[in-house]
């Protein structure tokens, strides 16, 4: 798939927002998805600000070297493409929300979603509070797309059958939809994988 082709449905989503020179923020996770994501949004031509979100238990003074390991990768990229970096905790948020709510829907004998709710009030709702509302579009690497119909944007199902995420973000509302960029939607999980090895990321290798 040639360059252009790649960056073609992200350049018409922020087209068709009328806006020039958009803000982008770029939630980062140093895993393939989000990095692809990065590389597709400086190859488009932007300079998005990434964002790592600490939510585990490495605020609470544990320590655990994948989330050191993600964040060295998040480091690499923010140099290597000269993008601005923060590092946020939402701890506090996400067992307050997340948890007690998988703990309250345990009690009930029901089964929790925490991946969904976590996007809704976590990435997507908290986030959007305290550093969201500064950027004109929130980007992710989650396999799903948007699309028009009429003046509306929908939220819209990936090409990927396997990968496809976009149960994970049912409960998003339209105004968070309507800020979200999905760079890298459009494409395979074997296509995103081949972008990362041919840019050299460090996040090529597989995980999972």
């Amino acid at each position: 798939m040639q360059k252009q082709d790649l960056i073609a449905p992200l350049q018409e989503r922020i087209r068709r927002s009328g806006l020039t020179e958009p803000r982008i923020a770029a939630l980062v996770s140093g895993g393939v998805d989000s990095s692809v994501v990065v590389h597709l949004l400086t190859e488009a031509g932007y300079r998005p600000t990434l964002f790592y979100i600490q939510i585990g238990m490495e605020e609470k003074g544990f320590t655990d070297c994948s989330w050191e390991d993600d964040l060295e990768i998040v480091r690499h990229l923010a140099h290597r493409y000269d993008c601005p970096l923060e590092v946020v905790s939402l701890h506090d948020e996400y067992w307050a929300n997340v948890v007690q709510y998988t703990i309250d829907t345990v009690r009930r004998g029901l089964t929790p979603n925490p991946d969904m709710m976590c996007n809704k009030l976590i990435k997507f709702g908290c986030f959007e509070e305290k550093w969201g509302k500064d950027f004109d579009f929130i980007a992710t690497g989650h396999y799903a797309t948007t699309t028009f119909i009429g003046d509306q944007l929908y939220l819209a199902t990936a090409p990927d059958p396997v990968k496809d995420q976009t149960d994970f973000l049912a409960q998003i509302n339209f105004r968070q939809v309507s800020k979200l960029l999905f760079p890298t939607g459009h494409l395979l999980k074997s296509e995103v994988r081949r972008i990362a090895e041919e840019a050299h990321l460090l996040s090529a290798k597989p995980q999972g």
